[in-house]
């Protein structure tokens, strides 16, 4: 059974949502949304390395890409009128963020009434080789 298109005003909702939250625009962050496709992009910036002898993105960099990606997903598989909020996150880093764009793919993995659980992976050059993925639960916001 194919996953539902997300409606294409659910794409742009997004987008304004995503272009009023500071977080977002000040790490950069976008999502390319093909149909039921999202890829979230964290192109590189100077300012989102910590530590620069080994030159690698900052761990608050990537956990903050992440928690956005889920969200986006949840909005996008949803009809709730606002962005879930996280109920709790955990994310393992799984190798060294280079300074290299950065992209996610979420993955609502369980959706109920109230609540829901997404995972997350970001990669940068190698989608097999993750730098780190993010299991999270979230509260949905179904307007009543």
């Amino acid at each position: 059974m194919s996953k539902p298109e997300p409606h294409p005003s659910r794409a742009h909702a997004l987008e304004a949502i995503f272009a009023r939250i500071p977080m977002v625009q000040t790490i950069g962050m976008r999502c390319d949304i093909k149909g039921d496709d999202m890829v979230a992009v964290l192109p590189y910036q100077d300012k989102l390395i910590g530590n620069f002898t080994i030159n690698s993105l900052h761990g608050c960099a990537i956990v903050t890409f992440l928690d956005f990606t889920s969200v986006a997903q949840l909005f996008l598989q949803t009809e709730t009128p606002r962005p879930a909020r996280p109920i709790n996150i955990t994310v393992d880093y799984l190798r060294q963020g280079r300074a290299t764009d950065l992209f996610a793919r979420g993955q609502v993995v369980k959706l109920g009434s109230r609540m829901a659980s997404v995972r997350v992976e970001a990669w940068q050059s190698e989608r097999e080789k993750p730098v780190a993925a993010l299991l999270g639960h979230f509260l949905l916001d179904r307007g009543t």
